[in-house]
């Protein structure tokens, strides 16, 4: 499956570019065996607000953090033309190390 595939897990919650929250950010930080995380959003990135502390910022790659709380973010390639879709992953995640 590609990037842009989107289906269902065993509990039925969306998986792939169009899951939400931390599934979208788990889904793109995986994607392509990890590649496309750092790689830049088209257009320079997107103007945002943490949705962990308010803090505004730029998120200007795929997955990214709040410069003021840590705060992980994710967008999908398909959903990245509007910052509405940026999802985040939750109060106190961490990602992976490596």
């Amino acid at each position: 499956m590609g990037c842009c595939s989107n289906h269902g897990d065993a509990t039925g919650r969306t998986t792939g570019p169009f899951a939400e929250g931390r599934e979208l950010v788990d889904f793109v930080y995986q994607a392509h065996g990890g590649s496309l995380r750092n790689k830049p959003l088209p257009g320079g990135g997107l103007a945002t607000a943490c949705q962990g502390c308010g803090t505004g910022f730029n998120l200007t790659t795929f997955v990214g953090k709040c410069p003021a709380c840590g705060g992980v973010h994710a967008v999908s390639p398909p959903r990245s033309n509007d910052a509405a879709n940026i999802q985040f992953a939750g109060t106190g995640y961490q990602l992976p190390e490596g």
